[in-house]
């Protein structure tokens, strides 16, 4: 089912990939860059005129504006077209949902068609410079990726804070945030599509032979990245919103919790490579703390609850995980609150805890966040805003506090209860549903060529 061919990386220059991508709010894996295709020899007897005319074209749009759009895609300001008639995000993926019908006639039926035409990609987290595989599925794999990729794009420049027209500090509006999360559905719809409708016309054979930025583990991590983020959205409004209890806002950190998990078991086998894959496992890493979320670290066995956060707890607390997240803290400092709120000694005790634990998650989710940056290609952090610039705020702040107060009710002799399991929710928020396109009219027609796909053609060789 198809041909594969795969070129080693002899030029990172061709991989268009930047030294700097400026500021992240939303981590976008590099683009996967289509090449130029010739339809007119592989289909030129078997098609109409019209049909290969349309075909030829709408790819050409796709090639042009990819090519124009990956090497400025990171850059935060927001882009609109040349005079030129350069392409923006929307006017790409506005390209992609338009070409996508025509591309399905090739797999119409289980036509033979779909073998005729070696598609090429440029891979951006494989170590292969480029792979070209005789088999519409993989076109319609790649196109799937770039509509997700552009939509966390677009994601991305809707939640970088922009400084206000009244001078106070950059911040993101409310309406731009409901419009990401809905992006993020969307994003992950594509994504989810992908997974459960498009991988499973590969045999097992060619599936293994994908580039790595095509594989089913890193294709799940970033439709659960993408819910993920979603998630941490929602969170902030719910901070930013009166009526938003407690337990509401425990619930929304602790889910984000488990999407990360997830992505984080999806992709921490796969073998990332170059400065995108690896940038990409540090964010994921970033953003998800243990490989188990229901094991968490004991804090210092032997500290009086009543002490102030010392270097003792840091080392033991530490020694459980070297990667930690914003997300672990806001879930233990939620669960923190609510315990506090209890009557009992133990539940001040265990509050004290796990306030302590989402100080520590903290602090170490800085250094993360660092390494992350650091890594190439370079980026930064946009100025502290939503969640981020709350739990900053507030984390230290109340830890210090209950510990003083607890400091005073109890006996110094109390050993510290270690830190305290979250409760376990049930994943809310799920993906679009997205369902591929009805077939292009035109190819409907009796003189479009093609008919069942061979035996042979189904076993997937390779050259």
């Amino acid at each position: 089912m198809g041909c594969l061919v795969s070129t080693p990386q002899d030029s990172i220059g061709n991989r268009r990939r930047p030294g700097s991508i400026g500021e992240v709010s939303v981590y976008v894996p590099g683009f996967r860059i289509p090449k130029p295709v010739d339809f007119s020899l592989p289909l030129g007897d078997q098609l109409p005129k019209n049909l290969m005319e349309s075909l030829s074209a709408l790819r050409t749009r796709v090639v042009v504006m990819a090519g124009q759009e990956a090497p400025t895609v990171s850059r935060t300001r927001r882009k609109s077209a040349t005079q030129h008639g350069g392409s923006t995000l929307a006017d790409l993926h506005q390209a992609l949902q338009d070409y996508l019908p025509v591309l399905l006639g090739l797999v119409k039926d289980g036509s033979q068609l779909q073998h005729n035409v070696q598609f090429a990609w440029m891979n951006q987290e494989d170590e292969a410079e480029e792979t070209a595989i005789s088999n519409a599925w993989y076109e319609v794999l790649s196109v799937l990726h770039l509509m997700a990729m552009l939509s966390l794009s677009q994601a991305n420049l809707l939640l970088l804070p922009r400084t206000s027209c009244d001078g106070y500090q950059p911040k993101v509006s409310e309406e731009n945030r409901r419009a990401s999360v809905d992006i993020f559905l969307k994003a992950a719809g594509y994504l989810d599509c992908a997974v459960r409708h498009v991988l499973p016309q590969f045999p097992t054979s060619l599936r293994e032979d994908l580039p790595v930025d095509l594989a089913e583990g890193v294709l799940r991590a970033l439709c659960l990245q993408a819910l993920g983020q979603g998630v941490d959205i929602q969170l902030g409004m719910a901070i930013d919103s009166a009526k938003a209890t407690l337990a509401v806002k425990r619930r929304l950190a602790c889910e984000m919790v488990k999407y990360w998990q997830q992505a984080q078991d999806n992709i921490m086998n796969l073998p990332l490579a170059n400065g995108w894959g690896e940038k990409h496992r540090l964010f994921i890493k970033w953003k998800y703390v243990e490989a188990k979320r229901e094991t968490y670290c004991n804090l210092d066995q032997q500290a009086e609850i009543g002490l102030a956060y010392s270097h003792s707890i840091n080392q033991n607390h530490l020694s459980c995980s070297n990667i930690v997240s914003p997300n672990q803290a806001a879930a233990y400092y939620y669960h923190g609150l609510i315990l506090d709120e209890g009557n009992t000694e133990k539940s001040h005790g265990m509050a004290v805890a796990a306030l302590q634990a989402a100080d520590e998650y903290f602090k170490e989710s800085k250094r993360s966040c660092e390494a992350f940056n650091a890594a190439s290609p370079l980026s930064r952090n946009p100025p502290l805003w939503g969640t981020i610039k709350y739990l900053s705020e507030k984390i230290p702040k109340d830890t210090s506090s209950k510990v003083r107060i607890n400091r005073d009710l109890y006996s110094h002799e109390k050993i510290m209860e270690t830190a305290p399991t979250l409760p376990d929710f049930s994943l809310a928020l799920k993906p679009d549903e997205f369902q591929l396109p009805p077939v292009f009219p035109s190819w409907n027609e009796d003189n479009v060529g093609g008919g069942q796909a061979s035996s042979n053609h189904l076993k997937g060789e390779r050259r």
